[in-house]
């Protein structure tokens, strides 16, 4: 592709969100759009009430919100009005979409991707999917028949979508986070924590997970008896109860969130962690040593899939939700205490980490509408 098209001014709008997984995505495609040309113009679209409506703004850009909302898995009256929802939301794209008059359209996953992307396949506008995890759903199994290219992060995705749509390009993710090189020292001082001990993260998302943090509750004790350090992000749901579990623990730093992950990540030497595929992401570009626990709480039990990806490669270790509490810290403690295991882990998880998945995504924008 001729340099001279990437320094074209182009407009792009960026639909989806609803949980980090998505935005984070989508945030690091918006920054490299603009990395290539600052002149680039992006509108993100996003579901009235969710975080993008929150987070996107303070990444620096634009966001306009659909009245729009998932299906409710359990039988629930909310049902009964989503086509009415669905409906309005594809004529509000539509209108969002000749007012912005976009060269490229791209979905990342989250309620607002479907309508947006449909409207724009209707009118013509080359659109493209971002999909993240191992199983794809099904909207972007719908959607994919209309856009032209489908990026994924993982092999084996001709299941889901038409081969001659496929790009392997990996998950975007936040450039600063993965930044980790020569942070230890500074990591150490800024969490507070002893270099002669070993470390445990834990992060279960920003709402928290219910399952990991009881069984790091539970279990704050064994890991004080071995004198293992932890960094502990609980997320919004009972974080004031788990804050006050954790500091009576000198070895413990608990917070609800984590605003500088580089430097967690940097004096980690084991990680606990959902299966979210940027998570996963991060994980595979930092080479961390981690054991994963898979929401149950996700459609078609993606983060399930997302993980056997890894373990089935020797790159992860796989404790199932039910089984947190009777397994996960012992499982921890276990890896924490064999180097060699944690080698082997991080090698092989170093292996299937694809970087610059941004630039692949941008570069992929560009040739659509070329």
């Amino acid at each position: 592709m001729a340099v001279s098209l990437q320094q074209r001014k182009i407009k792009v709008i960026i639909s989806g969100g609803g949980t980090g997984g998505h935005i984070f995505p989508a945030i690091a495609i918006a920054n490299e759009l603009k990395r290539v040309n600052a002149e680039n113009e992006i509108l993100f679209v996003g579901a009235e009430g969710r975080m993008e409506m929150e987070k996107v703004p303070a990444a620096g850009y634009k966001i306009q919100g659909l009245k729009i909302a998932g299906i409710q898995r359990k039988l629930d009256l909310k049902n009964l009005s989503l086509p009415v929802k669905v409906i309005r939301s594809v004529m509000t794209s539509r209108s969002i979409i000749k007012n912005f008059r976009p060269d490229a359209a791209v979905g990342v996953g989250g309620y607002a991707s479907g309508p947006l992307l449909y409207a724009a396949s209707v009118m013509k506008i080359p659109s493209l999917i971002q999909e993240q995890n191992s199983f794809a759903g099904i909207t972007n199994k719908i959607l994919s028949r209309r856009v032209k290219k489908v990026c994924v992060a993982y092999e084996g995705m001709e299941k889901y979508f038409a081969a001659d749509k496929i790009v392997m390009t990996g998950n975007p993710v936040r450039q600063d986070v993965i930044q980790t090189e020569g942070k230890k020292e500074e990591a150490l001082q800024y969490f507070n924590l002893s270099n002669n001990k070993k470390t445990v993260l834990v992060i279960g998302g920003s709402l928290g997970a219910r399952s990991i943090n009881e069984a790091i509750r539970n279990g704050l004790q064994k890991f004080s008896d071995q004198d293992i350090q932890l960094i502990w992000q609980t997320g919004k749901n009972g974080s004031k109860e788990l804050q006050e579990a954790g500091s009576s623990f000198k070895n413990c730093r608990c917070v609800e969130f984590i605003s500088r992950m580089d430097l967690a990540y940097s004096c980690a030497d084991v990680v606990i962690s959902r299966a979210g595929a940027s998570s996963v992401s991060e994980l595979e570009l930092t080479a961390k040593p981690c054991v994963l626990v898979p929401s149950p709480n996700v459609a078609e039990d993606h983060q399930t899939k997302n993980a056997m990806a890894l373990v089935n490669k020797n790159a992860a270790i796989l404790v199932r939700d039910a089984e947190t509490g009777r397994k996960l810290v012992a499982e921890a403690i276990a890896l924490i205490s064999d180097n060699e295991k944690q080698k082997v882990l991080s090698q092989n998880i170093s292996k299937l980490a694809m970087r610059n998945s941004a630039e692949k995504i941008v570069a992929e924008i560009y040739k659509m509408i070329s």
